[in-house]
C-alpha cells in the first residue's frame, strides 16, 4: 500500500537518549569489538540500554538499520528512472515496479513524469534489461537517468537535541560515477558487503557475528570495513534513519538546465552550501527531460523547502536558469540499496 502523502511534519515524541543515538551516531559507528558498549559510554549508558533503544527505535519505524551505506555507482550500477503513468494506472503500476527486488526507491512526484524509482543491478547491461522488462510488463515508457557525476551525497538527519531541527549539513566526498568499480572488490569484499548492507545484528559483537556467518574472523571484518570506508566503496556506517518518520515529510527534488560548461561550479556550490542532502549531475533527456543537475531538499513543511530553494539558486547562482521542483506524493517504496555484489556463495549457510 502506498504511504504517508504529505500533510506536515510534526516531530515525533523522542527520548533524550534517542535523540543523542540518532544525532551522534548516524555515521561513524565504532569499529571496535563492541561498539555499542563504546556508544553508551559516550551518552551515560550501558550497552544493553543502547541496543534496547536503537531495537525500539527500528520497531517503530525512526532507524532503517544499522551499519554501512554503500556509495551510488561504486559497487554494481544503478540508474533514477522515471514513468509517465495515466493515474488511474498509477497504483498498479507503482506496484509493479516496487515488487522488484531490484528497486529500493519508488515515489509518485507532482510532474507530468509521476512515477520516480531507483534501480540498481550487477552492471550497466542489468539495468538495461530490467528497465526494458518494466516496459514490457506495464506497456509504458522508462526514461532512464543515470548519475554522471555527484557532487554531494549525504542522506543523514541529525536532530537538533532540543528544537528537533536539521543542521546544515556539511559536504561529502565526490566523485565522478564510477569511479570503483565491482572488479575492484576481492571475494572477501563482496560476501561482507553482500551481508552487511541490508544492516549489522543489534547484537553486543555485531562485527563476530558477522565473521562467524561469512567464515572471517572478526579483526578481518573491522580491518576490511575500515578500508572500505576510506577508499569511498561506503560512504558511512551507523545509524540509518527514516526522514519521514522523523518528520520531514516536504521531499522535493528540484532539477535546472545549467549550461554544461557551469554545470561542474553550481553543483559544486549546492554541495558547499549544505542544505541539499544529494547534489548529482544527470543526462538531459529532449524533448520529454531538459534538466541536467539534480537535488534534493527535505523539511517539515512546504513552505520552509520554497524558502531553502529560493536562497540556495540566490547563494548558487541558478536564478537565472529553467528549473522545475517536483514534490514527492506518495512514497510507494524505500528501502536500503541491495546491490547484488555479483553471486558468491557464503561459507556457513544454507
Amino acid at each position: 500500500m502506498p504511504r504517508d502523502p504529505h500533510r506536515g511534519g510534526r516531530a515525533p515524541s523522542l527520548t533524550a537518549l534517542e535523540k543523542r543515538l540518532l544525532n551522534e551516531f548516524q555515521r561513524d559507528l565504532p569499529l571496535v569489538s563492541r561498539p555499542f558498549a563504546s556508544i553508551g559510554q559516550r551518552l551515560g549508558a550501558g550497552e544493553a540500554t543502547v541496543l534496547r533503544h536503537l531495537d525500539d527505535l527500528q520497531r517503530r519505524g525512526f532507524v532503517s538499520r544499522v551499519g554501512p551505506v554503500l556509495r551510488p555507482q561504486r559497487v554494481g550500477a544503478s540508474t533514477l528512472a522515471a514513468m509517465a503513468v495515466p493515474a488511474p494506472r498509477l497504483d498498479e503500476v507503482a506496484a509493479r515496479v516496487s515488487a522488484l527486488p531490484e528497486v529500493n526507491h519508488n515515489y509518485e512526484r507532482e510532474h507530468r513524469l509521476n512515477l520516480w524509482f531507483v534501480l540498481v543491478a550487477d552492471d550497466e547491461a542489468g539495468v538495461r534489461e530490467r528497465l526494458a522488462r518494466i516496459e514490457t510488463d506495464t506497456g509504458l515508457a522508462v526514461l532512464s537517468l543515470p548519475m554522471i557525476e555527484d557532487y554531494h551525497i549525504d542522506l543523514a538527519f541529525p536532530l537538533d537535541a532540543d528544537a528537533g531541527t536539521p543542521p546544515r549539513r556539511v559536504c561529502g566526498r565526490r566523485g565522478p560515477a564510477g569511479e570503483a568499480a565491482l572488479g575492484t572488490l576481492s571475494e572477501e569484499d563482496r560476501r561482507l558487503l553482500r551481508t552487511t548492507q541490508g544492516g549489522l545484528p543489534l547484537l553486543p559483537r555485531p562485527y563476530a557475528a558477522v565473521a562467524r556467518a561469512i567464515g572471517m574472523r572478526e579483526n578481518d571484518v573491522v580491518t576490511r570495513l575500515a578500508r572500505l570506508l576510506e577508499t569511498g566503496m561506503l560512504k558511512r556506517i551507523g545509524v540509518v534513519v527514516r526522514h519521514h518518520e522523523l518528520g520531514y515529510r516536504a521531499n522535493a527534488m528540484v532539477v535546472w538546465n545549467v549550461p554544461d560548461g557551469e554545470v561542474d561550479e553550481r553543483g559544486r556550490c549546492i554541495a558547499r552550501d549544505g542544505v541539499a542532502t544529494l547534489c548529482y549531475r544527470r543526462p538531459r533527456r529532449p524533448p520529454l527531460w531538459n534538466y541536467n543537475l539534480f537535488c534534493m531538499l527535505h523539511g517539515r513543511d512546504r513552505e520552509s523547502v520554497h524558502r531553502d530553494i529560493e536562497a540556495l539558486a540566490q547563494r548558487c547562482g541558478l536564478q537565472d536558469f529553467a528549473y522545475a521542483i517536483l514534490f514527492s506524493r506518495r512514497r510507494f517504496k524505500q528501502c536500503g540499496a541491495r546491490y547484488p555484489l555479483a553471486p558468491a556463495e557464503v561459507p556457513g549457510r544454507a
